[in-house]
This record gives structure tokens, sequence and C-alpha cells, in this order.
């Protein structure tokens, strides 16, 4: 295999056509905990539908992914349609319907980080992995995606972290940084980016489960707009 070779990603799939299954029968069953993680979910509202979302992220993170099997067994625990669990998986890109690499990196390309160097990241990343956009390199450590909008548009450029912690200010020193972090089994932990307004206040922190706090950064602009 070559450095630039990958992980190519599976294809989508339409509910009633046959699908490779990818999940074992017997490896569908809860554990005693998260069976009471789904009976804490349910608790929570009126009917068990209302639970999908969760049930969903518990079943993801139990299982990496959400390969149909993985759906219909939500399904079939929450006692509610197939169909509806797969609207709500479908509807959100957080909930992976392919196999994704262990490190999801979400680059931030919405306007405000576009003209802030989103696109001059997003190319940066490619180049240092070898892979474009949608792809998962050899191995599975990494898949790059290309998000519409993290609500961040203050720290750009951006990206979050497997739908986890946001990394603020990039610059490829700072990109070169996070690969040998994570390649070292090392997750970022959560920052809290300090607005101009807030700096007087508390010290500039309103949150107190932050791991670091940087203060607001007047944004690059980008080489790349497209």
């Amino acid at each position: 295999m070559t450095p630039n070779s990958f992980i190519s990603p599976q294809p989508a799939y339409v509910p009633g056509e046959p699908v490779e299954r990818h999940v074992a029968d017997e490896e569908l069953v809860w554990t005693e905990d998260e069976q009471q993680q789904i009976a804490a979910f349910r608790a929570q509202y009126p009917t068990h539908d209302g639970a999908v979302m969760k049930g969903l992220w518990l079943a993801q993170d139990k299982f990496g992914w959400l390969p149909p099997e993985v759906i219909q067994f939500v399904a079939e625990t929450l006692e509610i349609p197939y169909a509806k669990v797969y609207g709500v998986a479908t509807f959100y890109t957080q909930y992976f319907k392919e196999q994704k690499g262990q490190f999801v990196l979400d680059v931030c390309t919405c306007f405000s980080c576009q003209v802030c160097g989103g696109y001059d990241i997003l190319h940066y990343l490619e180049d240092q992995l070898g892979i474009t956009k949608g792809e998962t390199t050899d191995g599975g450590l990494f898949t790059i995606q290309e998000a519409e909008c993290l609500g961040a548009c203050g720290s750009a450029p951006m990206l979050q972290v497997t739908n986890g912690p946001y990394v603020h200010n990039l610059t490829t020193e700072k990109v070169d940084a996070l690969l040998a972090d994570l390649r070292a089994g090392n997750m970022p932990g959560f920052q809290s980016v300090t607005l101009p307004q807030d700096e007087d206040e508390l010290g500039g922190n309103r949150r107190s489960d932050t791991d670091a706090v940087t203060t607001y950064q007047t944004p690059p602009v980008s080489e790349t707009l497209h």
C-alpha cells in the first residue's frame, strides 16, 4: 500500500434493499449498563420514540457507526418502526452511516470560515494525510470531512474532532501538532475561547469545565476560497 492509499467510503443504502452486514447478530446485544442507560433515556420522555437520538448515540459509541442492522437493533430496542429511526439517523450528519476513521476531522468551510482560511486548512490536511475530503486513511486512523457550520465563527478557521472537542484558530503548525497528538492517542481538551467583551468578567471564562482558556484572535484572511 502506498502512503496515499485510502479506504473508500461505503456505498449508501436504502431501506428495503439488500445490504452487506457489518455486525453479526450475536454482537447486537446491550450490556447491563447500556440497558440501564436506555431505560433512563425512555423515562425522560412520554413515548419511546423520544429516546431515539440518545439511543442512536449510544449505539454509535458502542459499534463505531450505524450500519442498517444497528439502526434496526435500536428500533427493536425502543419498539418503534425502523423507518422512524432511519429517518433520524440519516438527517443528522453526526450519526455515521458509513464506517469512519478513529478520528473524524470535520473542517468548517461555511462562509465565515471560508474567508478566514477554512479551505486552506482543509487542503493542508488533505496534503498531509494523502486523502481528500470524505476519505479515510489506510489503517483507519483519520477521516477528513467538510462541515457546513460548527458555530464558532469567531475562532475561525477551526475543526471538530469526532463529534467532540473543537480546535480553534487553526494554523498549519497547530494542525501538525494536532495530528501528532492524535497519532499518539491524545484527544484535545475542551478549550474556552474568550470573547473581547467578556475578558473582564470572571477572567473571561463563563465555563467551569474547561481544560484551557484562550483569548480572542483576529482571524486570518483566506488564501483559498474554493
